[in-house]
């Protein structure tokens, strides 16, 4: 059989062992984290989290459409396990492509080598394929699968222009790899790290190789990826915002008309490129603006971004109807920056002489006047840090106080007060940002894990470890005397170096025989690896391992694995001849795929796990009808948007979520209907929580006696009159609360009437909830809690889910009354014992544990992971403190039936 031939049937078979794999160990519903988001976005086509992923939103929509909700998730986990399958596939014939250019090169014959090449593509794609980053994206509906999909199509296109005689119009595959990049923004920006490589393949093939060429090539390849990430991204509808406010403040035009008059110009400019270059005979320049164009269609994805905002839909995160929020979403401003090349420390002091500077001040549409307005001037917003406390290549900036107890522990730093060293700096980097956070995953892939605990520098938790104890045991300590959970935890996984060892062989093999071929690899794998660290110069304590983010530099190393097939190869031909050298190689180089899918499959199959669900709806299940449940976190919130938004489980509840409640557009979102949800009772209007207006109310004691009444209170913070104002050091004027001690009334007959209260209990109810605020400010999104809690007047339960916890309980603990996974405020005041919060409903309780809540498949021999273990030590406290309700009110008989149920659902 013809070489070109035995390349697609093999390509194609690794494909099918690929989508076997992740299909058969997909995760059936809704997975912990962003998962859930963007299952819900995507299956009603809904706006999330900056910068959004509309492309990958419009094929999960188009996957699901004909199927039933309950299945939707599934379907788009299953987008994912195929994107990973396909990669698979350009992965197979990238590394082909690469191994027989290297063998053309050298000028050995193809007859010879042709078996250990497609050998390559086989051991490196299914090296690969159970690989543990890799396989831990393809089987979940997050962005990730389909980013890699991108990466690996691109890279492979490259390569197959390279083949592309000059008369068959090789530029076509240049073309079609700019709209790939268009359709990519629309996924995820990591695949624009892919320019320089292939700029590179491109400058081999064009031009004679020089030390002049080599930087020209590096410095426009950063132009193109730059250019393309904050020119085509962001700074083109920057661009057309200017012409917005021009004719729409300056001409009295209709929103909208400087936009469309823009975009105009952009397509008129376009076109007329495209007819001077063909006019005048200038293919290259006409190439460029094709491409451009190509990217422009690509990127234009997010034109349902903005459809989809403007029609108001239930998820619609930073609400990106207009073009100045629209910028707003794309930049992320919501994150806040991270300095890069030049930035403060974590102790730098103010400036003195000016410790503030103005920011872009924020613009709104205003449909009284038709005209956009400054809802925020941003004057002194911007910290300005004191010069002798700033540095090049800032690497420890964060002032939390947890970050920096990290910084010193990971940088040796003992400088107290001062400045730190560069070398303290560069220390942290390598030690922590590149050892730990990139060099630690890196060695999971390709050596082995510890296990599935997030680490943070102990011992116990998250390392690399081979098998090999003389590179582990000064690490993580003899494994011998590790405890047996350790050694039974799914991804103790020891591949004892082999993919690692076949990688570095490939990687020497390729230098030696293909420099060329070696360095476009080389600045794949630093760009998507290094690089990366150096972008997001992270901070310690990351709320969950980061691995994901360097799938594609694992990606390249891969690609050596696959070449280690041939290396091997060229070192066994002298001893076995023929092809017996090849098979030999083949063999050989087969059991590190093999000792991969071993030892990780059982880590990585997640076919029976339900938890991310069932813990969703048990949130829900835990709360009365039209209830208002406070949450904070991804985890408390992405799934339970998920069981509402998809499978249509308590749409009564209203979810509102702290950490987004600090915005305006997502209140204006609470003070909507959805579905069978009342809006939130907010009495505050738009425009007094508008952005710039309360964002921050400090407290300012004025010395009332006594608690004060939480309605005059909020009444008194919404006043305009100059009485109820303080100015700032920077010359703001702010509304404040002139105490710090609440008093909430409670009307007793409405609250047993509405079932707050059990008629047994009526004579416990007090009335007026007194507690006292922590701390000297109030945020917004506490502020809106405050104003949600006394308009609402006790006519609709509110609950706060049992994780939310520190200072989102507003300090009313003494007022709660535990449920299930929430907590239920009611007025009985309930001292906490023992480190517990509030009291127990028994009745209610027992019954959402015994009879309502479902487990997830935990009572079976599923892998639960790191992060659904966090869940169960909740879920396991709770079981315990029911019990112990139970036995004080002498139910010895339930809380036994309690505690057996425990163990039957988490054994």
């Amino acid at each position: 059989m013809k070489y070109n031939k035995l390349n697609n049937l093999l390509g194609w078979s690794t494909f099918l062992v690929a989508a076997w794999t992740f299909l058969s160990t997909i995760e059936p519903t809704v997975s912990f984290w962003d998962c859930g988001e963007y299952i819900a976005t995507a299956y009603k086509l809904e706006v999330g989290h900056p910068p959004g992923g509309p492309f990958f939103q419009m094929l999960g929509r188009i996957v699901t459409m004909f199927t039933p909700k309950e299945q939707a998730a599934l379907m788009i986990n299953g987008l994912s396990a195929m994107c990973s399958a396909f990669t698979i596939l350009f992965l197979f014939w990238t590394i082909t492509a690469l191994g027989k250019k290297l063998v053309e090169r050298s000028g050995r014959s193809m007859d010879e080598y042709k078996w250990a090449i497609l050998g390559a593509g086989v051991i490196g794609g299914l090296a690969y394929t159970w690989s543990d980053t890799f396989w831990f994206s393809a089987v979940e509906g997050e962005v990730y699968a389909m980013s890699s999909f991108f990466t690996a199509f691109v890279f492979w296109a490259i390569l197959k222009w390279e083949t592309i005689p000059r008369d068959q119009h090789p530029d076509r595959w240049i073309v079609l790899i700019a709209y790939l990049m268009g359709l990519s923004i629309g996924v995820h920006l990591l695949n624009l790290l892919t320019i320089p490589a292939l700029a590179f393949v491109y400058y081999f093939k064009k031009e004679e190789v020089s030390k002049k060429g080599i930087i020209q090539t590096a410095i426009i390849s950063f132009i193109i990826l730059f250019g393309i990430q904050y020119g085509v991204v962001q700074y083109m509808i920057k661009g057309g915002s200017y012409f917005e406010r021009a004719f729409v403040n300056g001409l009295g035009l209709p929103f909208g008309s400087g936009m469309l008059f823009y975009g105009g110009l952009i397509v008129a400019g376009i076109v007329y490129g495209l007819k001077w270059t063909h006019k005048k005979n200038k293919p290259q320049w006409n190439t460029i603006i094709l491409c451009f164009m190509m990217i422009c269609i690509g990127y234009s994805s997010y034109g349902q971004i903005v459809v989809r905002s403007a029609a108001n839909t239930p998820m619609d995160e930073n609400n990106p109807e207009n073009v100045f929020a629209f910028i707003s979403y794309l930049s992320r401003e919501q994150y806040g920056d991270r300095p890069l090349g030049k930035g403060q420390y974590f102790n730098a002091p103010l400036d003195r002489n000016e410790p503030y500077k103005d920011g872009n001040p924020v613009w709104w549409p205003d449909p009284e006047t038709g005209k956009y307005i400054i809802t925020d001037d941003k004057k002194q917003s911007i910290p300005n840090y004191d010069e002798k406390y700033q540095s090049v290549f800032p690497r420890m900036y964060s002032d939390k106080k947890n970050h920096i107890r990290a910084y010193k522990q990971w940088s040796g730093f003992k400088g107290g007060n001062k400045r730190p060293s560069m070398i303290e700096n560069l220390t942290f980097f390598f030690s922590y940002q590149i050892n730990w956070m990139y060099t630690r995953y890196f060695l999971w892939n390709f050596a082995g894990r510890q296990n599935d605990s997030q680490g943070h520098g102990s011992m116990l938790d998250g390392n690399w470890l081979s098998g090999l104890s003389f590179l582990d045991d000064h690490r993580v300590g003899p494994q011998d005397d590790w405890s047996e959970s350790m050694k039974i935890n799914k991804a103790y996984n020891r591949l004892y170096c082999l993919p690692l060892l076949l990688g570095l062989l490939g990687l020497f093999f390729h230098l030696v025989m293909d420099k060329k071929g070696f360095s476009v690899v080389m600045i794949l794998f630093l760009l998507t690896g290094v690089g990366i660290i150096v972008f997001l110069n992270q901070y310690p304590y990351q709320p969950r391992e980061r691995d994901y983010a360097y799938a594609a530099s694992f990606y390249a190393f891969a690609i050596w694995i696959g070449l280690g097939v041939m290396g091997l190869f060229e070192l066994l031909k002298k001893y076995i001849p023929g092809n017996g050298g090849a098979i030999a190689s083949i063999v050989v180089s087969a059991a590190v795929p093999a000792i991969m899918v071993s030892e990780e499959w059982d880590d990585h199959d997640r076919s029976g796990l339900y938890t991310a669900r069932d813990f969703a709806t048990n949130y829900l299940n835990s709360c009365e009808k039209n209830a208002i449940l406070f949450t904070n976190g991804d985890n408390d919130t992405f799934p339970l948007w998920y069981v509402q938004e998809v499978e249509g489980i308590r749409t009564d509840v209203r979810v509102m979520n702290l950490s987004l409640s600090n915005t305006d557009w997502y209140i204006d979102q609470m003070s909507r209907k959805a579905y069978e949800s009342d809006p939130v009772p907010f009495s505050m209007t738009s425009a007094q929580y508008r952005q710039g207006t309360r964002d921050y109310v400090p407290f300012y004691d004025r010395n009332l006696k006594g608690y004060t009444d939480l309605k005059e209170l909020m009444d008194f913070v919404k006043s305009e009159s100059p009485q109820a104002k303080i100015k700032t050091q920077s010359g703001k004027w702010l509304n404040y609360m002139p105490t710090k001690k609440f008093s909430l009334s409670v009307p007793k007959e409405k609250v047993l009437s509405n079932g707050t209260v059990k008629p047994e209990l009526a004579d416990q109810i007090v009335p007026n909830l007194l507690w006292e605020k922590k701390g000297n400010y109030v945020l917004k999104n506490s502020l809106m809690q405050l104003d949600m809690l006394q308009n609402n007047d006790w006519d609709r339960p509110i609950y706060f889910a049992i994780t939310v916890g520190g200072d989102a309980y507003l300090q009313l603990e003494n007022y709660f009354q535990l449920e299930g996974l929430a907590y239920r405020l009611v007025p009985i005041r309930t001292k906490g014992q023992g480190g517990q919060t509030g009291r127990v409903d028994t009745d209610i309780m027992y019954d959402n544990v015994m009879n309502k809540f479902k487990w997830g498949g935990m009572e079976g021999d599923v892998y639960m992971g790191e992060t659904n273990m966090r869940m169960t030590y909740n879920l396991r406290n709770n079981f315990a403190r029911l019990a112990d309700a139970l036995l004080r009110e002498g139910k010895t008989d339930s809380a036994i039936a309690v505690l057996d149920k425990c163990i039957e659902v988490m054994p």
